[in-house]
C-alpha cells in the first residue's frame, strides 16, 4: 500500500482541470524539476512519446514517460536512488511505480516465447503476444529482509556495494519453491552463519532496484558465530543500541525497520 493518496489505475477515471505530473525517464534517470512539479525537457509533448497513465493523485493525473533522448532542461536528471534521497516520499513511490511500469514496457516489446512483437493489452497491465497468446505482466520479484536480535543488540551487515558506512538488516531473493519463511533462515545461515528463531513480520515495501517487494521481519538468535559471506557480505557484527552505525536512507524499510526495533527494546529499558 502506497504511503499517501495515490490511486493507481489503468485510465483515468475522470477528467483534471490541473496539468498532469509527467514521471519522465531517460533508461534510468528522472527528470525532476523541484518538489512541486515533474515535467519534460524543453516542454516536450508526452503524447508523442511512449507514456502509460500510473495513477491519481488528489485530482491530479500522472504518467510515466520514456523518453527517447536526455535533452536540457531546467530541472535536473536523478537516478531512482539518488532521487530516494532527495524528493518528497510521495514523489518518490510514484517514480519508483513509473520506472517498474516503463522497465517492463521496454523490455516485452517482443515475445519471449516466439519472438513476434507485442502489443498492450486492453484493460490490463500486460503485453500480449498476437501470434502464440503469451502474457507479459510487469515483473515483481519476492525478497526477504530479516533484522537479528541478540538480547539488546542487532546484527547489521554491509555488502560491498553500500555507501561508505552504512549497515542494514540481511536481505535476500526468493528462490523458487521457497516460502518467505525458508528464504529468512537460508539467507541467515549462508549470509553470516547464524541460526534464528521466533520470526515475526514487520512490513512490505516496493523496492524498484529494479522490481522486487520486499516483506521485513524481526527474528531472534538462536545459534551459531558470526561468518560472513565473502561474496555478498563486506562486514557484519552486533551492535549494542548505544552505537548504532549510519543506516539506509530514511523512506526505506530497512531504515524503518531497525529505528522500530530499537524504539521497542528502548522501551522495554
Amino acid at each position: 500500500m502506497l504511503p499517501f493518496a495515490f490511486e493507481p489505475t489503468l485510465t483515468p477515471s475522470a477528467p483534471s482541470t490541473e496539468a498532469p505530473l509527467l514521471f519522465g525517464f531517460y533508461e534510468n534517470e528522472l527528470c525532476y524539476v523541484d518538489a512541486h512539479m515533474l515535467s519534460l525537457p524543453n516542454n516536450q509533448s508526452y503524447f508523442d512519446l511512449v507514456h502509460h497513465y500510473i495513477g491519481d493523485l488528489a485530482g491530479q493525473h500522472c504518467y510515466a514517460v520514456d523518453l527517447t533522448e536526455k535533452q536540457e532542461t531546467a530541472g535536473r536528471w536523478l537516478g531512482l536512488r539518488a532521487a530516494f534521497a532527495e524528493i518528497e516520499e510521495h514523489f518518490v513511490w510514484i517514480a519508483a511505480r513509473a520506472l517498474q511500469i516503463l522497465e517492463w514496457d521496454r523490455s516485452n516489446r517482443f515475445c519471449g516465447r516466439c519472438g513476434t512483437s507485442t502489443t498492450i493489452k486492453l484493460g490490463e497491465r500486460a503485453r500480449v503476444c498476437p501470434s502464440c497468446g503469451q502474457l507479459a505482466y510487469p515483473r515483481i520479484s519476492p525478497a526477504m529482509m530479516v533484522l537479528i536480535k541478540k538480547d539488546k543488540q542487532l546484527l547489521l551487515a554491509r555488502g560491498p556495494h553500500f555507501p561508505p558506512g552504512v549497515y542494514s538488516a540481511l536481505a535476500g531473493f526468493v528462490e523458487p519453491g521457497e516460502s518467505i519463511e525458508q528464504t529468512i533462515h537460508r539467507e541467515a545461515m549462508e549470509e553470516v552463519g547464524i541460526k534464528i528463531k521466533n520470526l515475526r513480520y514487520f512490513n512490505s515495501q516496493c523496492w524498484p532496484f529494479p522490481h522486487s517487494l520486499m516483506l521485513a521481519f524481526v527474528a531472534d538468535y538462536d545459534s551459531g558465530e558470526i561468518t560472513p559471506d565473502d561474496n555478498e557480505i563486506e562486514d557484519a557484527r552486533w551492535f549494542s543500541l548505544d552505537e548504532l552505525p549510519t543506516q539506509p536512507f530514511k523512506y526505506s524499510i530497512a531504515n524503518k525497520l531497525i529505528n522500530g526495533l530499537v524504539d521497542e527494546l528502548t522501551r522495554e529499558g
